[in-house]
């Protein structure tokens, strides 16, 4: 499917080695995991002939973040959760946290709903519209930065908000998770995209939180069977690498100020913002990001344009933490 360019996305290697005549390239656009979990699973042993039984699979789910198995609804990756999410609760009004992942705004517009707009840089406190659906990504995308929602959350309370809390780039900090609120707050969804952290974005499994009242409404409209066998051996083996979370976390941490510096070495941009997830975000002095990407891609290097971004303009760009040997050619 092609998606407009409006909410186009990073990721796409393939194309940018066809438009710079490229036999290989690196891509620094594509925010998922560079390391991979330790995967011990023989799929040609799979018994593909029968219905898959999700149950095993649910249950570790559940157990990785710490909550009952009827608290938690999978999905065909997260941006298929999205579209339910607002397909199920048919919001009239959303307020999404801007910049964030241009998905929900592509999904609230397909479903005419009517998005406001509202820019965390400068007006990240105002009194929301009386009943509006309210997206947060947390740690934010495309900058990276992890918010204490305290404050937040006494103005959801207060415009009786419905609230979904993306943490699809939770895991690669060590930072606190919403899923404490849901026993408070009862008109909150906490999306756990897998792919990201996982390295494996051809595994499509997404993840909603949320009270088992809330589940249980969701589960009415989902299939009997929607995650391939494949999917769920693949996801299911990953989570029992638990050396993987801590060896990730060290690792893009080191990583990212390796990349930090030499994005300051260079002279070429005028602010580099504080990250606590995979990538960072910064904004150009004295060129475009398109004319940043043509510059580097004589490197072989791939970055992404970040001026489709709500509140963004053609100076951004947004550069994924990866092996040092793939960033080095920044310099």
């Amino acid at each position: 499917m092609k998606i407009d360019k409006e909410f186009s996305h990073g990721g796409d290697l393939e194309a940018f080695k066809k438009e710079y005549n490229l036999k290989s390239a690196i891509d620094l656009s594509s925010n998922i995991n560079f390391l991979k979990p330790n995967i011990d699973v023989d799929f040609n042993s799979l018994d593909i002939s029968s219905y898959p039984n999700y149950d095993k699979f649910y249950k570790s789910i559940a157990k990785h973040f710490g909550v009952k198995k009827s608290q938690i609804e999978l999905y065909n990756g997260g941006s298929s959760a999205i579209f339910r999410l607002f397909e199920v609760l048919k919001p009239k009004h959303c307020t999404i946290y801007s910049p964030a992942y241009l998905e929900y705004k592509r999904v609230a517009k397909s479903l005419h709903v009517r998005v406001e707009l509202l820019n965390r840089f400068k007006n990240l406190y105002k009194e929301l519209k009386r009943g509006t659906f309210a997206v947060f990504v947390n740690p934010s995308t495309p900058d990276g930065r992890y918010y204490d929602l305290h404050r937040l959350f006494e103005i959801w309370e207060r415009a009786d908000a419905t609230v979904l809390i993306d943490e699809s780039f939770l895991e690669f900090c060590d930072k606190k998770s919403c899923i404490e609120e849901l026993k408070r707050y009862e008109k909150l969804y906490i999306l756990k995209s897998m792919t990201k952290f996982y390295s494996s974005a051809g595994v499509r499994v997404g993840v909603v939180i949320s009270n088992g009242k809330n589940i249980k409404k969701l589960k009415i409209k989902e299939p009997l069977w929607k995650l391939s066998s494949f999917d769920t051996a693949y996801l299911g083996e990953a989570l029992k690498d638990k050396e993987f979370m801590r060896k990730t976390r060290k690792k893009i941490v080191k990583n990212r100020k390796f990349l930090e510096k030499i994005l300051k070495r260079t002279g070429k941009f005028e602010k580099i913002y504080k990250s606590e997830a995979n990538f960072l975000l910064a904004k150009l002095k004295n060129s475009t990001a398109k004319e940043f990407q043509k510059e580097i891609a004589k490197n072989g290097i791939m970055v992404r344009d970040c001026s489709n971004f709500d509140f963004l303009d053609e100076r951004f760009v947004r550069i994924a933490v990866k092996s040092k040997r793939d960033m080095k050619g920044l310099r």
